[in-house]
Formats: C-alpha cells, sequence, structure tokens
C-alpha cells in the first residue's frame, strides 16, 4: 500500500528533539525522504536511527540556523540532488531569557530574532523556489501562544513568534495563487525541554507529548491540504483564521 507522503522530500528544522523530533519520525513513517537540521550531531543521528527502523530514509545536515549562508548552501544542495522541495516544517525556535524587558541585554533578544525570525526569513528566501517545483509544496512554521498574548518576562520570544506569525501569513498571501500552502501551528504546552525550563515546577506527566502534537501537523503537509495562511491551535483542535483586532 502506498504512502501518503511516498516519494516527497521534507525539511525539517530543529530535528534533534521535541517536536522537531516526532514530526520528522510521523513524516517519515508516512513516506517522505527527511532532509533533517539541528545543532546537535548526536541528535541527528539518534533521529537517523529512529527513522531507519521503520525503514525510513534521511538526509541530516548539522547546521546552526544563524548560518544564514549555510542555509543558502543547504537550497543550492537541495536543488542538484533533488529539483524540489515538498515540505518546510519550520519548527526549530529557542526561548531566550526569562526577565523583565529592562534587565535583558540587547545582544539576548537579537539572539532569540536570530533564530526564530531572521533565520525563518532565510529558509522562506532559499526554499520558495525549490517549493514552486512541487506539485504541492507545503510550509508549516512552529510557532507559540505567547505571540498573540504578548506573555509577560519571555518579551523577546513572544516578539520573535509574533514576527514569525506575520512573516508566514504575508509569504501566504503573495503565494496564494500558486501551488504551495503556507501555514501556522500552535501546539501550545507540550512535553519539551523547553517547557521544562520555563515552568521548571509544572508536571510534565500532565502535558501532551511531541509525538500526539506531530500527528497533527502531518496532514498539514499533505498535497490534500488545501487551507493557507492559516492557524491550526492544537489545544481546540480547530483551524483559525486571523482578523483584526476589534
Amino acid at each position: 500500500m502506498t504512502k501518503p507522503l511516498a516519494h516527497r522530500i521534507a525539511l525539517v528544522t530543529g530535528a534533534s528533539r521535541g517536536i522537531g523530533y516526532a514530526t520528522a519520525i510521523a513524516l517519515a513513517k508516512a513516506g517522505a525522504h527527511i532532509v533533517a537540521t539541528a545543532r546537535t550531531q548526536g541528535g541527528l543521528e539518534e533521529l537517523d536511527d529512529e527513522i531507519r527502523k521503520d525503514g525510513g530514509s534521511a538526509t541530516l545536515v548539522p547546521l546552526n540556523l544563524t548560518d544564514t549562508d549555510g542555509i543558502a548552501r543547504l537550497g543550492a544542495g537541495l536543488h542538484e540532488r533533488y529539483g524540489k522541495l515538498d515540505i518546510l516544517v519550520g519548527n526549530a525556535g529557542v526561548l531566550g531569557p526569562s526577565s523583565p524587558i529592562g534587565h535583558i541585554e540587547l545582544k539576548a533578544f537579537n539572539d532569540v530574532m536570530a533564530v526564530n525570525v531572521s533565520a525563518n526569513f532565510q529558509l522562506i528566501r532559499c526554499m520558495e523556489p525549490l517549493l514552486r517545483q512541487s506539485d504541492a509544496g507545503r510550509a508549516v512554521f512552529v510557532t507559540s501562544g505567547a505571540a498573540n498574548k504578548a506573555t509577560a518576562y519571555v518579551s523577546p520570544y513572544a516578539a520573535s513568534k509574533a514576527a514569525l506569525e506575520t512573516l508566514a501569513r504575508a509569504w501566504a498571501q503573495e503565494t496564494a495563487n500558486t501551488k504551495l500552502r503556507v501555514n501556522l501551528f500552535n501546539p501550545g504546552p507540550v512535553r519539551t525541554r523547553m517547557r521544562a525550563t520555563l515552568m521548571p515546577g509544572e508536571d510534565p506527566a500532565t502535558l501532551d507529548t511531541p509525538e500526539q502534537v506531530a500527528e497533527f501537523i502531518v496532514p498539514m503537509c499533505a498535497p490534500d491540504w488545501t487551507e493557507t495562511g492559516k492557524f491550526y491551535d492544537y489545544k481546540t483542535r480547530s483551524l483559525m483564521s486571523f482578523r483584526a483586532p476589534a
């Protein structure tokens, strides 16, 4: 029986742990070849082992996404090897400092923006031509409720996710008349290392796992997904449209 994502190429950032790791495995189980990026070689090798256990395949790309030239080289390499990209999951992100705004150094703020915003901007620039070569290019960016709640004490993270959402929505509008679909995914509180850092007293057993979340990202990457410029909220299991403030 043919798998739904057979012969499709999927690039997943931040794939060495958490939601990125689980999503890469879920996409591979659906038949996609995974191009996995992360800073840690060891985490990528563990991912490769898991994917191969189920008969899947992966290409490992150790890459710090602040290396914008490295992202450009990755795009060139994908073009040379496959001539297209079918799926982009922009998952990589950093939390940054948890402090009042006045206590945060400019460098710390810029470091968060570099990973959560600028890297995704470069990914869009370098991967759009490849996604347009697909018969059904799909891009999903992982966001956070902090973006619209403007959560206190994590202002760099909240601001970066708000910027990411606007960037993705603008791209969705620019590509609305193409075969490319661009959407956002908000996982909410999930049992990840980032969540444990932010909420050290929280019982992780009360949270859903990255594997549970990943099962809802996979359909957004499929050729039969037609929505664009939307926001999937995992907690409420609902696909939402953005509206102007009242």
